[in-house]
């Protein structure tokens, strides 16, 4: 797994490529809850996220929390493939605002 930055207009955007599986769970949990701790405005681009397993997901689900006990706002963005398939099965959906593009899901912060 791969972490990537860049901050668009006040919105944190983080890109994740590779797999986020249990093997990298700790990882993504420290390296985005200091992330959330400078700006809790953020997008999580997952275009290049090849697979996520239970473990991923709940990584995911511990940073939301974060972020909304925080004050802020995270919206996922262009989920593809077999990590939609894992959303889609677990219904995690339901607790995360998921947008076509990195533009929409940043707007949707913007608006609010």
């Amino acid at each position: 797994m791969e972490i990537t930055q860049n901050n668009q207009n006040g919105v944190q955007v983080i890109e994740v490529k590779g797999r986020l599986t249990a093997d990298c769970a700790e990882t993504y949990k420290q390296t985005l809850t200091d992330v959330v701790a400078q700006n809790n405005r953020l997008v999580i681009d997952l275009a290049q996220l090849e697979y996520i397993d239970s473990t991923g997901l709940g990584a995911m689900v511990y940073i939301l929390q974060q972020t909304l006990d925080n004050g802020g706002e995270l919206k996922l963005a262009r989920l593809q493939g077999k990590s939609r398939i894992v959303f889609d099965i677990t219904k995690a959906y339901k607790i995360f605002d998921i947008f076509d593009t990195v533009e929409e899901a940043a707007a949707a912060i913007k608006n609010k």
